[in-house]
């Protein structure tokens, strides 16, 4: 079984980025004037600075200049941030995570060299992987107990006579589009007499890509996102990654840590609400009522907590699972499924603690329901989750 001790490395980057966010990211986040306003930028100046601390090359290889988190030190991190801004967590993990898998594992030597210094000694230098499309299924969907179908991709890739790549067509909902200095883009394409997806390397600023902030009203996931338009985009004939492009449609762990931290943000702000609410003479946490849902609320998440970190062990050591160490489930579908339920209750119930307080639009605890809502509805829902567990234990596997 997977061991419970942190290393020292992992605690030391906990403790890290714990004090950051509680020096200086939480106290600008929850400012009233800024949680009063529908639109909440995005907080650049703490984004580059938490970057300059490592965590936007967290799970980049130390030999390629990252720290060569694993995923568990990765969703530690995810978590603590979150604690402080949803968006600063989400923004870093999609690049670190994008980082580890393109430079570490699908892109060629050339490629590598030719673009990891510049992303590797920018702290502005952030990924997108722009593959959904606006009214067209590009996923493989779950069709519990039929044949899954390839989805659909309306981008489309052809050479031009000098031997380029010419890529047409729109990406919608795309993480970290307004501030990615590189998009991968998935496209149709025929490469070696073979029809097929593919992925390019399209850097940002390239005549004829143009990107569109998404309101963050209109967002169905946490950080920023845009929509990414190709009109005759040109990029070098060499800009074609050859690897494995199902690599990028990983369940990204981190979602579900930094799904806890907002959890736990609205813990600690029940608590220390509670111990300073006076009703009846006394604090009201020393009203059984308000103590026991304090007491439901650190349980549930407690738990939630457990079922990212054993995904997370299993990402890392996947012999856990060959050695019948742990169950041959889909687990990190598992932790999604109880993490976004868990946390939203969570976020609610400590709303309730602040009784009318807690809807006001000048308090934090209204953005915590909001974004553990995000979390619960956000990528292919929880439905779609359950399916992905359902064929497990049905003996049905991804053909």
């Amino acid at each position: 079984m997977y061991s419970l001790h942190l290393s020292a490395e992992q605690i030391e980057f906990r403790d890290m980025i714990r004090d950051f966010v509680a020096q200086e990211v939480k106290p600008v986040a929850i400012k009233p004037e800024r949680l009063e306003p529908l639109e909440q930028p995005l907080l650049t100046d703490l984004l580059e600075k938490a970057s300059s601390m490592g965590l936007r090359t967290m799970a980049l290889s130390e030999d390629k200049g990252g720290a060569g988190a694993d995923a568990l030190t990765s969703c530690i991190v995810a978590e603590e941030l979150a604690v402080g801004d949803v968006d600063i967590a989400a923004v870093l993990a999609e690049t670190s995570a994008l980082s580890h898998i393109l430079f570490d594992k699908l892109m060629s030597p050339a490629q590598r060299e030719r673009l990891l210094p510049a992303f590797a000694s920018d702290d502005r230098f952030h990924l997108a992987y722009a593959d959904r499309e606006p009214e067209t299924d590009t996923r493989i969907g779950v069709a519990y107990h039929q044949k899954r179908a390839e989805g659909r991709i309306a981008t489309k890739a052809t050479r031009a006579s000098n031997g380029d790549w010419v890529l047409n067509g729109t990406k919608s909902g795309v993480p970290n589009a307004p501030v990615a200095k590189l998009f991968i883009v998935s496209a149709e394409a025929e490469v070696d007499g073979k029809s097929g997806p593919h992925l390019f390397i399209v850097p940002a600023g390239v005549p004829s890509l143009t990107v569109r902030a998404m309101p963050q009203a209109k967002r169905a996931f946490h950080g920023i996102g845009g929509a990414v338009t190709l009109s005759d985009c040109h990029v070098p004939a060499d800009n074609l990654i050859k690897g494995d492009a199902a690599l990028l449609d990983t369940v990204r762990l981190h979602d579900m840590a930094i799904n806890l931290g907002i959890g736990r943000a609205a813990y600690e702000a029940a608590l220390e609400y509670s111990g300073i609410r006076v009703q009846g003479g006394k604090c009201i946490i020393e009203h059984q009522a308000t103590a026991t849902r304090l007491a439901d609320i650190v349980i549930s998440l407690d738990v939630a907590r457990n079922t990212v970190w054993r995904a997370a062990y299993a990402s890392d050591h996947p012999d856990a699972v060959s050695d019948r160490s742990l169950p041959d489930l889909p687990l990190a579908a598992m932790a999604r499924v109880f993490t976004s339920t868990a946390v939203y209750r969570a976020a609610k119930d400590a709303a309730e603690l602040f009784g009318a307080m807690g809807v006001m639009r000048d308090m934090p605890l209204q953005k915590y329901i909001h974004d553990a809502f995000i979390c619960l509805r956000s990528g292919d829902g929880n439905a779609d989750a359950k399916l992905r567990i359902a064929e497990t234990l049905a003996g049905i596997r991804p053909a």
